[in-house]
């Protein structure tokens, strides 16, 4: 009878008071939840963080522009890496897809390209838009962009960085070609808001494709004829000239501008 009741003033005790029986257990189970709730805590604030510093990066970032030889094209430098190596080009709408920068900068009035380097972004406009008009807008998007976070490109494969890199089947006049184009000729583009694609070399002649600021410049021909086939001629005895690459967009948008300069001429 005794042993009745001691075992049922046991189970009596398991029942009502858990804590008195295993303070061990309880204590282990508390801290656990504490550190469960911490970690919660921890990471909402890491992001809550993050989130204020890149606001704060935005509010305290101070967008610089500069000329470029081109009057529709201009250079912004943010301040911070934009791709950081290699450069992106988008010429329409469709292309900008591929990019969330290039995307919401084409919606803005005027804008016809945007041109992505390491530290800096051209823009460039159709002819009859106008900067002052533009500039606020664009400043706005560049700013909201580094904000948020999100990337330059979405696949870095998009990115053009490989036109001059040496390969082991290169013969030896290309890897000359490509070395010079990537130390001499590309930083001073660059500094112009541009940028220049190594296309190919072929009996004798270099093909070359100029991009950003560049493209459609009205000093692009003196730039390739007396600066880079100079150059070029210079240092390699095997090369003989040097052909810009046209797409065929901006092909068809020369034939028509000759066209006109006909009619205009024969008025």
């Amino acid at each position: 009878m005794n042993s009745r009741i001691a075992f049922f003033q046991l189970r009596r005790a398991i029942v009502l008071r858990p804590t008195m029986l295993t303070p061990q257990i309880n204590h282990a189970f508390k801290r656990s939840l504490m550190t469960k709730n911490n970690l919660w805590v921890n990471r909402t604030k890491a992001q809550y963080i993050g989130s204020l510093l890149r606001c704060q990066q935005a509010r305290n970032m101070f967008i610089q522009t500069e000329q470029t030889p081109n009057n529709d094209s201009l250079k912004f430098i943010p301040g911070v890496p934009v791709l950081g190596s290699g450069s992106a080009e988008f010429l329409d709408v469709r292309s900008s897809m591929k990019s969330p920068l290039a995307k919401q900068l084409f919606q803005i009035d005027g804008v016809s390209g945007v041109f992505f380097g390491p530290d800096f972004i051209t823009i460039s406009k159709e002819e009859t838009s106008e900067w002052q008009l533009m500039k606020p807008d664009i400043y706005a998007v560049i700013m909201d962009h580094f904000s948020s976070g999100q990337p330059i490109v979405y696949d870095s494969d998009d990115l053009a960085a490989s036109d001059t890199t040496i390969l082991p089947d290169d013969p030896e006049e290309v890897q000359m070609i490509k070395e010079l184009l990537d130390t001499r000729v590309r930083p001073s583009i660059q500094e112009d808001g541009g940028d220049i694609e190594y296309c190919g070399f072929e009996d004798g002649i270099v093909k070359l494709k100029l991009k950003g600021s560049c493209r459609g410049c009205d000093s692009s021909i003196i730039t390739l004829k007396n600066g880079i086939e100079n150059m070029l001629m210079h240092y390699i005895p095997e090369v003989q000239g040097v052909e810009q690459i046209i797409d065929e967009n901006e092909a068809v948008a020369l034939q028509e501008f000759d066209k006109l300069e006909r009619k205009l001429g024969e008025k």
